[in-house]
């Protein structure tokens, strides 16, 4: 039975997995050692999964927390990565251009400027990224819905101010 449902977790959550990966990660042996560290979590910790949230909550949960440990054993510096195909990178930028090159240039931007994030900053852009609602952060992360929205908006701000400059 164990078997069973972890096989549909990898097949139904393989993607977002590797998303999360590649925004912590740049090298790709390193995004699939984090891989298969997040699957081995998940393993371990499949029995203790009560349902008290979404399935995918509870990945994403553990995604982010491998992810940030495999990343940097100091915090302070593990780094996110995106680029132009990010899926939601419209999220972060309100005024896509249709520019190529010049949105290529506001991609770079940005990165330096979510670089310069704290780890729970990064985490929560991260999952901005992911399209998930303001609930699912919350409990990814374990603050209050209302918190998650006031520290989304200090981060967009910051960021506008990053890329005007």
């Amino acid at each position: 039975m164990k078997e069973q449902k972890f096989n549909k977790i990898v097949t139904e959550h393989s993607e977002l997995i590797k998303r999360i990966c590649r925004y912590y990660n740049s090298n790709i042996q390193d995004q699939q050692d984090m891989y298969q560290e997040i699957l081995i979590n998940i393993w371990k910790s499949l029995d203790k999964f009560r349902g008290d949230s979404k399935l995918s909550t509870y990945i994403y949960r553990i995604a982010v927390n491998v992810s940030i440990t495999f990343s940097s054993k100091s915090f302070k510096h593990s780094k996110l990565y995106i680029n132009a195909d990010t899926e939601n990178i419209d999220r972060l930028i309100d005024e896509p251009e249709e520019d190529a090159v010049e949105k290529e240039k506001q991609i770079q931007q940005l990165h330096t400027a979510l670089n310069t994030l704290s780890v729970i900053d990064k985490a929560l852009i991260s999952l901005v990224l992911e399209a998930l609602t303001m609930k699912e952060i919350a409990n990814i992360i374990g603050i209050t819905e209302s918190n998650v929205k006031v520290k989304i908006h200090r981060i967009k701000t910051h960021l506008k101010e990053e890329l005007a400059r």
